[in-house]
């Protein structure tokens, strides 16, 4: 089965031996999107507005890929502390309204860059 790399300049680039997605068959598979802003490489600090920048960022690539948050089947939230679940909760719920894909969410001890938090999916193309 041959798979594509996904890379598209509307999300940030990534910092490390990785692409920012691979496409294999009919699935799409991003990397973690931290709340990195592609036009300043700013790292956005706040909860709220980062959950946007991930999610725009997360929405970039699947776009690249020719797929989109409405085609999303599985998601993973990863969280520097999870007492930030119910604002990033309802940020998300904004962009996952009728097909909801399935989900995981954790805390971790720590991020690249610093970020507060990470989201990755898969996608159906």
């Amino acid at each position: 089965m041959n798979k594509e790399i996904i890379s598209t300049k509307k999300a940030p680039s990534a910092i490390g031996p990785y692409s920012q997605g691979m496409i294999v068959g009919d699935l799409v598979f991003t990397s973690g999107q931290i709340p990195l802003n592609p036009e300043n490489g700013e790292l956005v600090t706040e909860i709220s507005k980062a959950t946007v920048q991930v999610m725009a960022n997360l929405s970039a690539v699947l776009e690249a890929a020719g797929s989109s948050l409405e085609k999303v089947i599985k998601t993973t939230i990863f969280l520097q502390d999870l007492n930030d679940f119910e604002k990033v909760n309802e940020i998300y719920g904004d962009y996952f309204k009728d097909n909801l894909p399935a989900r995981s969410c954790v805390q971790v001890a720590k991020l690249p860059k610093g970020a507060i938090i990470e989201i990755e999916a898969i996608a159906i193309k």
